[in-house]
């Protein structure tokens, strides 16, 4: 029927795209991620930017989103201070979102140097750490929210 052709079957993302969520202790892969350095994109591996102290990095769905903007980002940019007060080197916020949307959305939250704004744009990392997640036709393929208390740190090659 044209219904069927024009509005073809979802398929359960869950089952075709999320993959087994990091354990504690396990290795961070090395992988490139974005960025920006005085308003200029910057490629990092995840060993230089999260393998050296103690780093919080939160993963949340998406930069300008409704509830990121409103609730989460707001609460670990106040709470950055507390947590360097506690030896946290590096608070970082990762998105599946490019390292231009990342810098202008911590512009507008006024991160500064608080918290970094790392973007993953292709969700790499997000789905070597198994945090991926396709919320359909709102967001796409976005990261879950999530926070992650980086330690000693070992990388996968």
């Amino acid at each position: 029927s044209l219904k069927k052709n024009l509005f073809p079957t979802v398929h359960n993302s869950k089952r075709m795209s999320e993959t087994k969520q990091i354990e504690k202790g396990a290795k961070l892969p090395d992988v490139d991620v974005q960025i920006s350095v005085n308003d200029r994109p910057e490629t990092k591996k995840t060993s230089e930017l999260f393998g050296k102290g103690t780093v919080v990095l939160i993963g949340v769905p998406g930069a300008f989103t409704p509830t990121c903007t409103k609730d989460h980002c707001p609460s670990f940019v106040t709470g950055a201070k507390k947590l360097a007060d506690k030896k946290v080197d590096l608070v970082a916020c990762i998105s599946v979102n490019d390292v231009w949307v990342m810098s202008a959305w911590g512009d507008f939250m006024k991160t500064g140097e608080h918290v970094k704004m790392v973007g993953d744009a292709s969700g790499i990392f997000t789905k070597a750490i198994g945090m991926w997640k396709d919320y359909g036709l709102v967001l796409g393929g976005r990261s879950k929210r999530y926070a992650l208390i980086i330690k000693v740190v070992s990388f996968m090659e």
